[in-house]
């Protein structure tokens, strides 16, 4: 397994305030140059996120892998969120509320963190602040207060809708003086309890989207030292894997759940494949303090602290790949065909070699949950 990667260059393509300026690219990168020139240099938020469709299709006419995409995708809201943050701090200083009274860090949570984001995913985010007194929580959880209403509202009219469990700055539960989160951590993981465990396993995958990156860094830190330390939390949490078990039957053959199906031959790739995966890495990750918040680097550490063998987790690797590129082809045809991109997919629609693929993968998936209860 190569567990030394290169910075992709591809990375860099909205890493910027500005859109990327395709003027003098090479012939080679014509179907993104393309599709930037049909979007413009200076598109709302609206029509910004509505071009994604556009921006995955030139991606894919580039011969990218679906992982990359993936984080493309993810890359893309990461700049839509920038932008939906400094209007809303801009239309409040015009309207005299001035800059932010004390430094802040907007995270987003979930796939968005770990850059696995595909198609039409809703809003998970958060905001640490900077400690301050007591007596101006008023004044400076007010400030906050309305910025996260404000993003949130232009993110949702954008289309990136707002959680319907409200995992959203919005909220005083997901917005929290730094030492205020570091209490929460150590209130969710003191005990064995199904819900703390829950709106954890929400928050620690996080990522830095905009403010002071430092607030981040500094949780970041206290999780990996409480963790490991967390024991009944983490059997708690490696209990709730059974929660989402794989999409196969006890025979091992292909086998999703009815429940919410839109027809029979529908597989929820994202709760029976995509969250199994990434749940039993995170546990793995937590027990051993690894500190990276996306999948292929949660399994790189993993290998180098020989929790995992180089081929387990190359095999793991390979599943993640095939499952994001599966999901997104599923859901590219569903906006070719009007519907509303999801994690369903149409096992009919695949190959012998695709199904026998995603047997293995899926069985693959399902002896690392094995493993991650064990350890």
């Amino acid at each position: 397994m190569r567990l030394l990667h290169r910075p992709s260059p591809w990375r860099a393509l909205f890493a910027d305030d500005a859109l990327p300026d395709p003027g003098g690219w090479p012939g080679l990168l014509d179907p993104l140059r393309q599709a930037l020139v049909s979007l413009g240099p200076a598109p709302d938020l609206a029509e910004a996120h509505a071009w994604q469709g556009q921006l995955v299709d030139a991606l894919a006419r580039l011969d990218l892998q679906a992982w990359r995409i993936s984080q493309l995708i993810s890359d893309h809201n990461d700049w839509l969120y920038r932008r939906a943050i400094e209007l809303s701090l801009g239309e409040m200083r015009s309207q005299g509320w001035g800059p932010p009274p004390v430094a802040f860090c907007v995270l987003t949570l979930g796939s968005g963190a770990r850059h696995e984001s595909l198609l039409a995913p809703d809003q998970d985010n958060a905001m640490i602040i900077a400690d301050y007194p007591d007596e101006r929580h008023t004044e400076i959880d007010g400030y906050f207060q309305s910025l996260g209403e404000r993003f949130t509202e232009r993110l949702d009219a954008a289309g990136i809708t707002l959680c319907q469990g409200h995992v959203m700055a919005r909220w005083p539960m997901w917005r929290k003086r730094l030492s205020e989160w570091r209490t929460q951590l150590e209130i969710w993981t003191a005990e064995r309890r199904v819900k703390r465990v829950q709106q954890a396993n929400i928050l620690l995958d996080f990522h830095p989207v905009l403010g002071e990156a430092a607030l981040a860094e500094a949780l970041t830190e206290h999780v990996a030292s409480l963790l490991p330390e967390s024991r009944l939390f983490l059997d708690e949490m490696a209990s709730l894997l059974d929660d989402l078990p794989v999409a196969l039957d006890r025979l091992g053959r292909l086998s999703g759940v009815s429940e919410d199906a839109p027809h029979e031959r529908a597989i929820n790739l994202k709760h029976q494949g995509m969250l199994p995966l990434v749940n039993a890495v995170r546990l793995l990750a937590l027990r051993h303090g690894a500190r990276p918040p996306d999948t292929r680097s949660r399994l790189v550490a993993l290998v180098l602290q020989a929790v995992l063998s180089p081929e387990r987790a190359q095999a793991l690797t390979a599943a993640l790949e095939r499952l994001q590129a599966l999901m997104l082809d599923e859901q590219r045809l569903a906006l070719t065909e009007g519907r509303t991109p999801d994690g369903w997919v149409d096992i009919a629609r695949l190959g012998e070699d695709q199904r026998l693929l995603l047997r293995h993968d899926l069985q693959q998936i399902r002896a690392l949950q094995r493993i991650a209860r064990s350890i």
